[in-house]
Protein backbone atom coordinates (compact mmCIF):
# COMPACT_ATOMS: atom_id res chain seq x y z
CA UNK A 1 0.00 0.00 0.00
CA UNK A 2 1.50 3.55 -1.22
CA UNK A 3 1.45 6.07 2.10
CA UNK A 4 1.01 9.65 0.26
CA UNK A 5 2.09 13.27 1.48
CA UNK A 6 -0.57 16.16 0.80
CA UNK A 7 1.62 17.33 -2.27
CA UNK A 8 2.08 13.66 -3.96
CA UNK A 9 -1.79 13.87 -3.64
CA UNK A 10 -1.99 17.23 -5.51
CA UNK A 11 -0.03 16.09 -7.95
CA UNK A 12 -2.29 13.15 -9.05
CA UNK A 13 -5.81 15.06 -8.61
CA UNK A 14 -4.74 18.13 -9.91
CA UNK A 15 -6.95 19.85 -12.01
CA UNK A 16 -9.71 16.63 -11.37
CA UNK A 17 -13.49 17.30 -10.53
CA UNK A 18 -14.33 14.14 -7.91
CA UNK A 19 -17.66 13.69 -6.62
CA UNK A 20 -18.43 11.31 -3.61
CA UNK A 21 -22.04 9.80 -2.98
CA UNK A 22 -23.17 8.05 0.06
CA UNK A 23 -23.90 7.61 3.66
CA UNK A 24 -21.94 9.27 6.86
CA UNK A 25 -18.87 6.63 6.40
CA UNK A 26 -18.86 8.08 2.70
CA UNK A 27 -18.59 11.71 3.89
CA UNK A 28 -15.77 10.64 6.16
CA UNK A 29 -13.79 9.48 3.13
CA UNK A 30 -14.81 13.11 1.49
CA UNK A 31 -13.26 14.86 4.82
CA UNK A 32 -10.17 12.58 4.80
CA UNK A 33 -9.79 13.60 1.01
CA UNK A 34 -10.65 17.26 1.63
CA UNK A 35 -8.01 17.29 4.58
CA UNK A 36 -5.10 15.18 2.78
CA UNK A 37 -5.54 17.67 0.14
CA UNK A 38 -4.36 20.31 1.70
CA UNK A 39 -1.92 19.13 4.74
CA UNK A 40 -0.39 15.87 6.70
CA UNK A 41 -2.58 15.38 9.63
CA UNK A 42 -5.01 12.98 10.40
CA UNK A 43 -8.70 14.10 11.36
CA UNK A 44 -10.42 14.79 15.20
CA UNK A 45 -12.66 13.12 16.86
CA UNK A 46 -15.00 16.21 16.94
CA UNK A 47 -14.38 16.41 12.62
CA UNK A 48 -15.68 12.84 12.33
CA UNK A 49 -18.55 13.16 14.45
CA UNK A 50 -19.52 16.00 13.06
CA UNK A 51 -22.87 16.30 10.63
CA UNK A 52 -24.08 18.94 8.36
CA UNK A 53 -21.62 21.95 9.74
CA UNK A 54 -21.35 25.04 7.80
CA UNK A 55 -17.52 24.62 6.77
CA UNK A 56 -15.09 22.03 7.41
CA UNK A 57 -11.60 22.99 6.42
CA UNK A 58 -12.35 25.61 3.93
CA UNK A 59 -15.00 23.99 2.13
CA UNK A 60 -19.04 25.45 1.89
CA UNK A 61 -22.08 23.52 2.54
CA UNK A 62 -23.90 23.99 -0.08
CA UNK A 63 -27.60 22.86 0.69
CA UNK A 64 -29.12 20.96 3.32
CA UNK A 65 -27.33 20.29 6.41
CA UNK A 66 -27.74 23.28 9.62
CA UNK A 67 -29.16 25.13 6.27
CA UNK A 68 -32.43 23.62 6.50
CA UNK A 69 -32.46 21.37 9.22
CA UNK A 70 -30.58 17.92 10.66
CA UNK A 71 -32.53 14.79 11.20
CA UNK A 72 -32.45 11.19 11.02
CA UNK A 73 -34.73 10.80 8.23
CA UNK A 74 -34.46 9.46 5.04
CA UNK A 75 -35.51 12.90 3.53
CA UNK A 76 -31.81 14.13 4.91
CA UNK A 77 -29.72 15.87 2.41
CA UNK A 78 -26.33 17.57 2.81
CA UNK A 79 -23.93 18.79 -0.09
CA UNK A 80 -20.48 20.23 0.94
CA UNK A 81 -18.02 20.97 -1.85
CA UNK A 82 -13.99 21.93 -1.46
CA UNK A 83 -12.94 24.08 -4.39
CA UNK A 84 -9.29 25.26 -4.48
CA UNK A 85 -7.44 26.65 -7.66
CA UNK A 86 -6.86 23.33 -9.20
CA UNK A 87 -8.92 21.18 -6.87
CA UNK A 88 -12.73 20.68 -6.87
CA UNK A 89 -14.79 17.87 -4.39
CA UNK A 90 -18.29 17.74 -3.94
CA UNK A 91 -20.29 15.28 -1.39
CA UNK A 92 -23.76 14.25 -1.62
CA UNK A 93 -25.63 12.81 1.14
CA UNK A 94 -27.81 9.40 -0.43
CA UNK A 95 -29.85 7.34 1.59
CA UNK A 96 -31.39 5.06 -0.97
CA UNK A 97 -28.58 3.77 -4.09
CA UNK A 98 -31.21 4.98 -6.75
CA UNK A 99 -34.37 7.11 -5.91
CA UNK A 100 -35.71 10.32 -7.15
CA UNK A 101 -33.01 12.47 -5.51
CA UNK A 102 -30.30 10.47 -6.81
CA UNK A 103 -31.27 10.97 -10.69
CA UNK A 104 -31.14 14.95 -9.67
CA UNK A 105 -27.48 14.27 -8.66
CA UNK A 106 -26.93 13.06 -12.17
CA UNK A 107 -29.20 15.16 -14.00
CA UNK A 108 -26.92 18.08 -12.11
CA UNK A 109 -23.63 16.48 -13.28
CA UNK A 110 -24.70 15.89 -16.62
CA UNK A 111 -25.41 19.61 -17.19
CA UNK A 112 -23.00 21.36 -15.05
CA UNK A 113 -20.23 23.26 -16.48
CA UNK A 114 -17.24 20.47 -15.18
CA UNK A 115 -17.74 16.86 -15.64
CA UNK A 116 -16.48 14.48 -13.08
CA UNK A 117 -13.20 12.87 -13.32
CA UNK A 118 -13.56 10.53 -10.41
CA UNK A 119 -17.18 9.36 -8.82
CA UNK A 120 -17.02 7.36 -5.53
CA UNK A 121 -20.12 6.15 -4.13
CA UNK A 122 -21.92 3.14 -2.03
CA UNK A 123 -25.13 2.70 -0.30
CA UNK A 124 -26.18 0.31 1.67
CA UNK A 125 -26.97 0.28 5.42
CA UNK A 126 -30.06 2.54 5.00
CA UNK A 127 -31.39 0.65 1.92
CA UNK A 128 -31.22 -2.52 4.04
CA UNK A 129 -32.83 -1.09 7.47
CA UNK A 130 -34.94 1.83 6.34
CA UNK A 131 -37.66 0.56 3.44
CA UNK A 132 -39.59 -2.06 4.82
CA UNK A 133 -39.77 -5.73 4.94
CA UNK A 134 -38.93 -5.67 0.64
CA UNK A 135 -35.62 -3.92 1.25
CA UNK A 136 -33.41 -6.59 -0.28
CA UNK A 137 -35.22 -6.94 -3.18
CA UNK A 138 -35.51 -3.02 -3.90
CA UNK A 139 -31.84 -2.82 -3.31
CA UNK A 140 -31.06 -5.39 -5.98
CA UNK A 141 -33.75 -3.54 -7.94
CA UNK A 142 -31.87 -0.47 -7.47
CA UNK A 143 -28.57 -1.43 -8.01
CA UNK A 144 -29.42 -2.43 -11.61
CA UNK A 145 -31.15 1.15 -12.51
CA UNK A 146 -28.48 2.54 -10.73
CA UNK A 147 -25.62 1.13 -12.77
CA UNK A 148 -27.53 1.59 -16.20
CA UNK A 149 -28.21 4.86 -15.36
CA UNK A 150 -24.54 5.80 -14.47
CA UNK A 151 -23.22 4.36 -17.64
CA UNK A 152 -25.41 6.89 -19.69
CA UNK A 153 -24.99 9.48 -17.89
CA UNK A 154 -21.41 9.64 -17.49
CA UNK A 155 -18.95 10.66 -19.66
CA UNK A 156 -16.24 7.56 -21.03
CA UNK A 157 -13.58 9.47 -19.23
CA UNK A 158 -14.68 9.58 -15.99
CA UNK A 159 -13.68 6.98 -13.69
CA UNK A 160 -16.60 5.13 -10.71
CA UNK A 161 -15.09 3.24 -8.10
CA UNK A 162 -18.07 1.51 -6.44
CA UNK A 163 -16.54 1.20 -2.33
CA UNK A 164 -17.94 -2.09 -0.72
CA UNK A 165 -20.00 -1.70 2.59
CA UNK A 166 -17.60 -1.65 5.45
CA UNK A 167 -17.80 -4.41 8.61
CA UNK A 168 -19.71 -3.46 11.27
CA UNK A 169 -19.96 -4.76 14.65
CA UNK A 170 -22.03 -7.45 16.28
CA UNK A 171 -23.91 -5.09 17.91
CA UNK A 172 -24.95 -1.54 16.10
CA UNK A 173 -26.16 2.03 17.29
CA UNK A 174 -26.69 4.01 14.40
CA UNK A 175 -29.04 7.04 13.72
CA UNK A 176 -29.75 5.25 10.35
CA UNK A 177 -31.32 2.88 12.44
CA UNK A 178 -35.22 3.03 12.94
CA UNK A 179 -36.89 2.96 16.69
CA UNK A 180 -37.95 -1.02 15.76
CA UNK A 181 -35.63 -2.45 13.07
CA UNK A 182 -37.02 -4.62 11.14
CA UNK A 183 -35.86 -8.71 11.62
CA UNK A 184 -33.28 -9.46 9.44
CA UNK A 185 -32.87 -13.18 8.52
CA UNK A 186 -29.52 -13.15 9.37
CA UNK A 187 -26.87 -10.83 11.53
CA UNK A 188 -26.41 -7.39 9.96
CA UNK A 189 -22.36 -8.22 9.71
CA UNK A 190 -23.37 -11.13 7.31
CA UNK A 191 -26.48 -9.62 5.54
CA UNK A 192 -23.41 -7.15 4.22
CA UNK A 193 -21.67 -9.56 2.76
CA UNK A 194 -24.45 -10.64 0.83
CA UNK A 195 -25.44 -7.09 -0.01
CA UNK A 196 -21.53 -6.66 -1.02
CA UNK A 197 -21.13 -9.59 -3.09
CA UNK A 198 -24.03 -8.70 -5.41
CA UNK A 199 -23.50 -5.08 -5.83
CA UNK A 200 -19.87 -5.99 -6.73
CA UNK A 201 -21.31 -8.24 -9.54
CA UNK A 202 -23.83 -5.62 -10.68
CA UNK A 203 -20.84 -2.95 -10.68
CA UNK A 204 -18.64 -5.57 -12.97
CA UNK A 205 -21.22 -6.34 -14.88
CA UNK A 206 -21.41 -2.94 -16.22
CA UNK A 207 -18.05 -2.25 -16.43
CA UNK A 208 -17.08 0.00 -13.87
CA UNK A 209 -13.99 -0.48 -10.86
CA UNK A 210 -14.73 -1.84 -7.51
CA UNK A 211 -13.08 -1.33 -4.01
CA UNK A 212 -13.40 -4.33 -1.59
CA UNK A 213 -12.97 -2.17 1.60
CA UNK A 214 -15.01 -5.02 3.16
CA UNK A 215 -12.28 -7.56 2.66
CA UNK A 216 -9.03 -5.12 3.20
CA UNK A 217 -11.08 -3.78 7.10
CA UNK A 218 -12.38 -7.40 7.86
CA UNK A 219 -9.52 -7.58 10.67
CA UNK A 220 -9.38 -4.10 11.52
CA UNK A 221 -12.34 -3.78 13.50
CA UNK A 222 -11.64 -4.39 16.64
CA UNK A 223 -8.92 -1.87 16.78
CA UNK A 224 -10.68 1.21 14.50
CA UNK A 225 -13.90 0.49 14.57
CA UNK A 226 -16.03 2.65 17.03
CA UNK A 227 -18.24 2.04 20.11
CA UNK A 228 -21.91 2.41 17.49
CA UNK A 229 -20.63 -0.24 15.49
CA UNK A 230 -20.82 1.62 12.24
CA UNK A 231 -18.24 4.09 12.18
CA UNK A 232 -14.43 3.92 12.09
CA UNK A 233 -11.61 6.36 13.38
CA UNK A 234 -8.94 8.30 11.59
CA UNK A 235 -6.49 5.65 11.32
CA UNK A 236 -8.49 3.41 9.30
CA UNK A 237 -9.98 6.53 7.02
CA UNK A 238 -6.48 7.39 6.16
CA UNK A 239 -5.90 4.20 5.48
CA UNK A 240 -8.89 4.13 3.00
CA UNK A 241 -7.50 7.34 1.39
CA UNK A 242 -4.80 5.36 0.75
CA UNK A 243 -6.24 2.40 -0.85
CA UNK A 244 -8.18 4.39 -2.64
CA UNK A 245 -5.64 6.74 -4.25
CA UNK A 246 -3.81 3.78 -5.09
CA UNK A 247 -6.76 2.28 -6.92
CA UNK A 248 -6.83 5.76 -9.07
CA UNK A 249 -3.09 6.27 -9.41
CA UNK A 250 -3.27 2.58 -11.59
CA UNK A 251 -6.55 3.12 -13.11
CA UNK A 252 -5.01 6.53 -14.35
CA UNK A 253 -1.42 4.95 -15.42
CA UNK A 254 0.28 7.18 -12.63
CA UNK A 255 2.95 5.12 -10.92
CA UNK A 256 3.34 6.43 -6.69
CA UNK A 257 6.21 6.41 -4.84
CA UNK A 258 7.10 3.17 -2.72
CA UNK A 259 7.45 4.44 0.41
CA UNK A 260 7.28 2.75 4.14
CA UNK A 261 5.56 4.58 7.05
CA UNK A 262 7.93 5.53 9.64
CA UNK A 263 7.19 5.00 13.33
CA UNK A 264 5.92 7.24 15.57
CA UNK A 265 6.86 8.21 19.40
CA UNK A 266 4.20 6.46 21.91
CA UNK A 267 1.67 8.59 23.20
CA UNK A 268 2.13 11.40 21.13
CA UNK A 269 -1.24 12.64 19.39
CA UNK A 270 -2.54 11.12 16.01
CA UNK A 271 -3.31 14.58 14.97
CA UNK A 272 -0.14 16.18 15.30
CA UNK A 273 1.83 13.74 13.89
CA UNK A 274 1.70 13.92 9.75
CA UNK A 275 -0.37 11.27 7.83
CA UNK A 276 1.48 8.95 6.77
CA UNK A 277 3.38 8.41 10.22
CA UNK A 278 1.39 5.38 11.45
CA UNK A 279 1.04 1.40 10.60
CA UNK A 280 -1.42 -1.28 11.77
CA UNK A 281 0.45 -2.18 14.77
CA UNK A 282 1.25 -0.56 17.97
CA UNK A 283 3.72 2.16 17.42
CA UNK A 284 7.10 2.10 19.06
CA UNK A 285 9.05 4.78 21.06
CA UNK A 286 11.23 6.35 18.91
CA UNK A 287 15.41 6.17 20.00
CA UNK A 288 17.21 9.24 20.76
CA UNK A 289 18.93 9.33 17.78
CA UNK A 290 15.78 9.27 15.36
CA UNK A 291 16.45 5.67 14.23
CA UNK A 292 13.82 3.04 14.90
CA UNK A 293 15.25 0.86 17.78
CA UNK A 294 16.18 -3.32 16.97
CA UNK A 295 13.51 -5.98 17.10
CA UNK A 296 13.62 -8.23 20.05
CA UNK A 297 15.45 -11.06 19.58
CA UNK A 298 13.12 -14.45 19.39
CA UNK A 299 14.32 -17.66 21.48
CA UNK A 300 13.34 -21.11 20.62
CA UNK A 301 10.94 -22.92 22.54
CA UNK A 302 13.29 -25.89 22.62
CA UNK A 303 17.09 -24.55 23.49
CA UNK A 304 20.19 -26.74 21.79
CA UNK A 305 20.14 -30.15 23.32
CA UNK A 306 23.93 -30.47 25.86
CA UNK A 307 26.79 -31.44 23.63
CA UNK A 308 26.85 -34.84 25.42
CA UNK A 309 23.47 -35.78 24.10
CA UNK A 310 24.12 -34.51 20.15
CA UNK A 311 23.72 -37.12 17.14
CA UNK A 312 26.90 -37.80 15.61
CA UNK A 313 26.61 -38.20 11.96
CA UNK A 314 25.79 -41.62 10.50
CA UNK A 315 28.24 -41.39 7.82
CA UNK A 316 31.71 -39.34 7.65
CA UNK A 317 31.95 -37.36 4.44
CA UNK A 318 33.67 -38.32 1.84
CA UNK A 319 37.31 -37.28 0.91
CA UNK A 320 37.70 -34.65 -1.75
CA UNK A 321 38.19 -36.08 -4.95
CA UNK A 322 41.47 -34.93 -6.35
CA UNK A 323 41.73 -35.11 -10.17
CA UNK A 324 44.97 -36.01 -11.66
CA UNK A 325 46.01 -34.07 -14.85
CA UNK A 326 45.81 -36.53 -17.93
CA UNK A 327 49.25 -37.69 -19.54
CA UNK A 328 50.92 -36.07 -21.89
CA UNK A 329 50.20 -36.78 -25.28
CA UNK A 330 52.45 -39.04 -27.31
CA UNK A 331 52.91 -36.88 -30.21
CA UNK A 332 52.86 -32.71 -30.14
CA UNK A 333 50.17 -31.02 -30.97
CA UNK A 334 49.34 -29.17 -34.45
CA UNK A 335 46.71 -27.06 -35.79
CA UNK A 336 44.39 -28.94 -37.93
CA UNK A 337 43.74 -27.34 -41.37
CA UNK A 338 40.36 -25.37 -42.07
CA UNK A 339 38.88 -28.68 -43.86
CA UNK A 340 38.87 -30.28 -40.64
CA UNK A 341 37.35 -27.41 -38.11
CA UNK A 342 35.00 -28.97 -35.64
CA UNK A 343 31.33 -27.87 -36.15
CA UNK A 344 31.06 -26.65 -31.81
CA UNK A 345 32.85 -22.92 -31.19
CA UNK A 346 33.28 -22.17 -27.71
CA UNK A 347 33.00 -18.58 -26.41
CA UNK A 348 35.15 -16.85 -23.74
CA UNK A 349 32.27 -15.07 -22.49
CA UNK A 350 30.31 -18.60 -21.77
CA UNK A 351 32.61 -19.91 -19.10
CA UNK A 352 33.48 -18.46 -15.60
CA UNK A 353 35.95 -19.73 -13.70
CA UNK A 354 36.51 -19.41 -10.19
CA UNK A 355 40.35 -20.17 -9.73
CA UNK A 356 42.98 -17.43 -9.74
CA UNK A 357 45.17 -19.60 -12.43
CA UNK A 358 44.29 -17.93 -16.09
CA UNK A 359 42.78 -20.55 -18.18
CA UNK A 360 44.79 -21.38 -21.95
CA UNK A 361 43.14 -20.75 -24.68
CA UNK A 362 40.96 -23.40 -26.35
CA UNK A 363 42.27 -25.30 -29.47
CA UNK A 364 41.43 -27.84 -31.71
CA UNK A 365 42.64 -31.01 -32.51
CA UNK A 366 42.34 -33.86 -34.99
CA UNK A 367 44.04 -37.23 -35.11
CA UNK A 368 45.43 -38.12 -38.34
CA UNK A 369 47.70 -41.68 -39.13
CA UNK A 370 51.03 -39.72 -40.90
CA UNK A 371 51.85 -37.73 -37.91
CA UNK A 372 55.74 -37.61 -37.08
CA UNK A 373 57.24 -37.63 -33.77
CA UNK A 374 59.45 -35.58 -32.28
CA UNK A 375 60.92 -34.67 -28.90
CA UNK A 376 57.84 -34.20 -26.28
CA UNK A 377 57.17 -30.56 -25.26
CA UNK A 378 57.32 -30.00 -21.20
CA UNK A 379 53.84 -30.46 -19.97
CA UNK A 380 51.96 -26.89 -19.06
CA UNK A 381 50.76 -26.45 -15.88
CA UNK A 382 47.10 -26.38 -16.25
CA UNK A 383 46.42 -28.46 -19.70
CA UNK A 384 44.03 -27.76 -22.44
CA UNK A 385 40.89 -30.44 -22.49
CA UNK A 386 41.58 -32.34 -25.72
CA UNK A 387 37.56 -33.06 -26.61
CA UNK A 388 34.92 -32.35 -29.06
CA UNK A 389 31.91 -32.01 -26.69
CA UNK A 390 30.37 -28.48 -25.47
CA UNK A 391 30.77 -27.52 -22.16
CA UNK A 392 27.90 -26.23 -20.54
CA UNK A 393 27.01 -22.22 -19.72
CA UNK A 394 27.83 -21.01 -16.75
CA UNK A 395 24.85 -17.91 -16.32
CA UNK A 396 26.11 -14.99 -14.31
CA UNK A 397 23.18 -13.51 -13.28
CA UNK A 398 19.73 -14.44 -12.37
CA UNK A 399 16.07 -12.91 -13.23
CA UNK A 400 14.98 -9.76 -10.99
CA UNK A 401 12.14 -10.86 -8.47
CA UNK A 402 9.43 -8.75 -7.95
CA UNK A 403 7.05 -9.28 -4.80
CA UNK A 404 3.76 -10.08 -5.98
CA UNK A 405 1.43 -7.27 -4.63
CA UNK A 406 -2.47 -6.11 -5.00
CA UNK A 407 -1.06 -2.55 -6.32
CA UNK A 408 1.63 -2.29 -8.62
CA UNK A 409 3.09 0.24 -10.11
CA UNK A 410 1.70 0.86 -13.49
CA UNK A 411 3.87 1.82 -16.43
CA UNK A 412 2.15 1.85 -19.30
CA UNK A 413 -0.34 3.79 -20.37
CA UNK A 414 -3.38 4.75 -18.56
CA UNK A 415 -6.24 1.86 -18.81
CA UNK A 416 -8.98 2.42 -21.22
CA UNK A 417 -12.46 2.22 -19.26
CA UNK A 418 -14.31 -1.47 -19.67
CA UNK A 419 -18.02 0.48 -19.88
CA UNK A 420 -19.44 0.45 -23.85
CA UNK A 421 -19.93 3.37 -24.98
CA UNK A 422 -23.72 4.36 -25.39
CA UNK A 423 -25.26 3.99 -28.76
CA UNK A 424 -26.61 6.69 -29.97
CA UNK A 425 -28.63 6.49 -33.17
CA UNK A 426 -27.08 8.39 -36.12
CA UNK A 427 -28.86 10.96 -38.10
CA UNK A 428 -29.90 10.57 -41.35
CA UNK A 429 -30.15 13.12 -44.02
CA UNK A 430 -33.28 13.28 -45.55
Amino acid sequence: MAYLLASEVQQLLHNKFVVVLGDSVQRAVYKDLVLLLQKDCLLTTKQLRAKGELTFEQDTLVAGGQLDSLHNGVHYREVRQFCSEHHMVRFYFITRVYSEYVEDVLAELQSGEHAPDLVIINSCLWDLSRYGQSSWKSYLRNLENLFERLGQVLPESCLLVWNTAMPVGDKVYGGFLPPHPPPWPIPLRDFLVQANFYSSTEANKHGFDVLDLHFHFRHRAWKHLQSDGVHWNEHAHRQLSFLLLAHVAEAWGVELPCRSPPRTPRGSPPGDAPAWQWEQGQPHAASPLGSSPPPPKRRSLLGSPPAHLRLRPLLSPPPPLLLSPPPPPPFPCYLQDNDFASDHFFQSDQFYFHSDVPSPPQTEFASEADFTYGPQPPPPGFPSPCYKQRAPVVYRGFPRYCAPAPYMPWRGRPRRSKRWAPIRPESRPQ
